[in-house]
C-alpha cells in the first residue's frame, strides 16, 4: 500500500492511481513485494526538523527516507520529501515541479530497495535507476 499526505497548505498530489502502479512496478521489478510505503510532503522547515531529530543532520534535503522493512522482500518506510526544495531544483534545472517530484519518489524507492548513492559511482547508478523509471513512467 502506498500513501501519500500533505503538510504543505494547498499542495495536493494529482494521478495518485498512476504512480502508485508505476513505483509499485519499480518494486516488483527487483523482485520485492510492497508492504507499507508513506509519502509525507512538507516544506523546508519540516524536513529540517526531521532531519534534525532523527538523523542529528543540520541542514535540510529535498528527501529523507526511514526503511522500516522487517522482511528483505518485503518494502515498507517513510519517505518525507521537501516540496520547497523539489521546487526549488527544478527551477534551477529549468524542468517541471512534476518531473522533479517523480525523480525524488522513485530514487526514495530505489533507497527502500537498497541502493545507495554516497560515492560517485553509487551517484551514477542511482542516477541510471532513476532515469530508467522515469522513461517507464512516461510510457
Amino acid at each position: 500500500m502506498i500513501n501519500f499526505h500533505s503538510l504543505v497548505s494547498g499542495y495536493t498530489l494529482t494521478g495518485k492511481r498512476e504512480i502508485k502502479k508505476w513505483l509499485t512496478n519499480v518494486i516488483t521489478d527487483h523482485g520485492k513485494s510492497l508492504g507499507q510505503i508513506d509519502f509525507i510532503f512538507g516544506s523546508d522547515e519540516y524536513i529540517l526538523e526531521i532531519n534534525r531529530e532523527h538523523l542529528n543532520h543540520n541542514y535540510c534535503t529535498d528527501i529523507i527516507t526511514f526503511d522500516y522493512s522487517e522482511d528483505e522482500n518485503i518494502i515498507s518506510g517513510d519517505i518525507f520529501i521537501s516540496i520547497d526544495s523539489v521546487s526549488e531544483n527544478a527551477k534551477e534545472l529549468n524542468i517541471a515541479i512534476r518531473n522533479e517530484l517523480e525523480r525524488v519518489m522513485v530514487h526514495g524507492v530505489l533507497h527502500l530497495l537498497g541502493y545507495v548513492d554516497g560515492t560517485e559511482e553509487e551517484k551514477q547508478l542511482m542516477r541510471n535507476k532513476e532515469d530508467h523509471y522515469l522513461i517507464k513512467l512516461a510510457h
